[in-house]
């Protein structure tokens, strides 16, 4: 979840270096640095590339920035079937180049035995910053405009979908050996909107992709999406799971996964914390997950305050007990 970012001190070196977040996205030398700098000082199974969920909507045209102290920023925001039509396919996927040497770099470098992942944004979450015109803790423009003109909205969820297929299947031919799709507004959905505006687009991208690329597994993560999640997995077609820190495993195993893997779900602030809280909750999860297909991983990304040894601990933990229970 998230393992390069402000909590390592090599990656705010690099930082400062590129001098914008976005310029760090597309400089394939740095990029590729700090996917490779988390893997250097843990033993950690697998990397993720250091991307954004934005890119996507850069690439289609929307000018996106971000803004110190504030996140993202996007520009004009997206609110009708005119501002549809002036977002552009044809070429997004050449324009997002820089993520695919940065792939290929890393890929070049990561240990034989160590999995690459590639990311994008699951349609609905891509869009409700793309209507917005960047963060907020509501995203009401969004929610607005899908309940009140769903055909309208419609056709910018489906130009989602076409642009994450081909940017996703470029992203295997650079070397990523599995695809993860963040959903990280799902939750703010009813169940109806939910089916529509998660469910159905994941399912479409997963068929696409599994269409060219069947090989690659798929993990979705529909943060905040509760007791949605129930049959979450069959419907999309996905092979694993990712849970938020809310989800009880006990549940998650009887009502979401099927024969789809788990993956999750720490509290962060419990990695912030250390000590005996990290360990024992730690443990719990594993216990929890055992015997049914699971990936230890947080239930969200590493936050900047997180101390480094914590990292260090809680993979050195997760070992132990895989070991233990063989």
């Amino acid at each position: 979840m998230r393992q390069a970012g402000r909590y390592l001190p090599e990656y705010r070196e690099v930082r400062r270096e590129a001098g914008d977040f976005l310029k760090l996205c597309y400089n394939p030398e740095l990029a590729a640095e700090v996917t490779l700098q988390p893997m250097r000082r843990f033993d950690l199974d697998a990397a993720i590339v250091f991307a954004d969920i934005l890119l996507v909507a850069d690439a289609l045209g929307q000018e996106v920035r971000y803004v110190e102290g504030e996140g993202p920023r996007l520009s004009p925001p997206v609110r009708s079937a005119g501002d549809v039509e002036r977002l552009r396919r044809d070429g997004a996927v050449a324009r997002l180049r820089p993520v695919f040497e940065t792939l290929a770099r890393v890929r070049g470098q990561l240990a034989p035995d160590k999995a690459l992942i590639g990311f994008a944004g699951a349609p609905w979450t891509v869009a409700a910053y793309m209507v917005e015109g960047g963060s907020s803790s509501g995203f009401l423009a969004p929610r607005r405009w899908c309940a009140a003109s769903p055909e309208a909205f419609a056709a910018l969820i489906d130009l989602l979908v076409a642009a994450t297929v081909d940017y996703l299947d470029a992203q295997v031919a650079a070397g990523a050996d599995i695809i993860q799709l963040f959903d990280s507004w799902s939750g703010l959905l009813p169940p109806p909107a939910f089916r529509r505006w998660c469910v159905e687009p994941v399912a479409a991208i997963v068929r696409a992709l599994k269409a060219r690329r069947p090989e690659v597994p798929v993990i979705a993560f529909p943060r905040g999406a509760g007791t949605m999640l129930a049959g979450y997995a069959e419907a999309t077609g996905v092979d694993a799971v990712s849970l938020d820190p809310t989800i009880v495993p006990e549940w998650a195993i009887a009502h979401v996964g099927g024969p789809a893997a788990l993956q999750g779900n720490l509290d962060p602030a419990l990695l912030v914390a250390g000590g005996d809280a990290l360990s024992e909750e730690a443990e719990r999860i594993l216990n929890a997950f055992a015997g049914a297909p699971h990936v230890f991983n947080l239930g969200h990304g590493i936050v900047p305050e997180t101390p480094p040894d914590h990292v260090a601990r809680l993979s050195d933990l997760v070992r132990a007990w895989r070991r233990a229970s063989a």
